[in-house]
């Protein structure tokens, strides 16, 4: 039921940092007003929109922004922009797939940025279709271990939610994943609330079937890629099916 992604808790690790930048907030943001717009402005009867909110609260994004975007998002309030998502596939260093997730009001900004990005760094653009076979659709909910003075553990986790559909939980260190089918993922955060479980996030993501070993000098280039791409402020989410071990993290980090 278990697994570990060196990968996975260095993403995890960096977004905790990102989320003091203000490029994260924006993206945060971007993704509440999209939600509101999507299914209306009330997050009782709005999932998406319920799980958005909270990601963003977790991530210190103040109220007031947040509300504006709801407003924005549900026609409350005018200013809000047309965003659409767009899904772009391609490959990385060491033929890494990936799949670079959109939200965007230019679609031919957001083509040649990324575009541009991939290019200079060691990947390219491929068609649709060629990549996104290799990812499935999945739940994924981020659990703090740590939460008011008592530690959560793996089987704490599985208890509260493995009979509403979850399929592994993974240690990502100082925090857990809980990953089931993305149509179970609203019935998992249930779940775990139920238990007074708290989390950081709730998301519907692209999961990888296999993961591709990457070497020192790959993952070098692997992670300047994935900086420049989410630097872009069309990104808003990246899958690739990469790991990186221990060993190599360690050496990249004392480099």
């Amino acid at each position: 039921m278990s697994g570990h992604s060196k990968w996975a808790t260095t993403k995890h690790k960096k977004a905790i940092v990102d989320a003091k930048r203000g490029k994260m907030f924006a993206k945060l943001i971007k993704n509440v007003e999209v939600a509101a717009r999507m299914g209306g402005g009330d997050p009782t009867g709005n999932p998406t929109l319920y799980d958005a909110i909270q990601k963003a609260k977790k991530s210190s994004v103040p109220n007031d922004n947040i509300d504006r975007a709801v407003k924005r998002g549900s026609g409350a309030e005018t200013g809000g922009a047309d965003y659409q998502t767009i899904m772009y596939e391609g490959y990385g260093p060491a033929g890494v797939a990936m799949l670079i997730e959109c939200l965007t009001d230019n679609k031919n900004r957001a083509a040649m940025e990324v575009r541009t990005a991939m290019s200079r760094n060691g990947g390219s653009l491929a068609d649709p279709g060629s990549v996104s076979f290799l990812f499935n659709r999945k739940g994924v909910v981020v659990v703090p271990v740590e939460q008011d003075g008592k530690t959560i553990t793996e089987d704490d986790l599985l208890e509260a939610t493995l009979e509403a559909g979850a399929d592994a939980v993974n240690d990502l260190g100082d925090a857990f994943e809980v990953v089931s089918e993305a149509t179970d993922l609203v019935g998992v955060r249930t779940a775990l609330q139920a238990a007074g479980i708290d989390y950081d996030s709730a998301d519907a993501q692209f999961v990888p079937d296999m993961q591709v070993q990457l070497d020192k000098d790959a993952a070098a280039k692997m992670f300047r890629l994935v900086d420049v791409l989410e630097d872009l402020d069309d990104v808003q989410n990246l899958y690739a099916n990469f790991d990186v071990s221990d060993e190599i993290m360690e050496q990249l980090e004392d480099a």
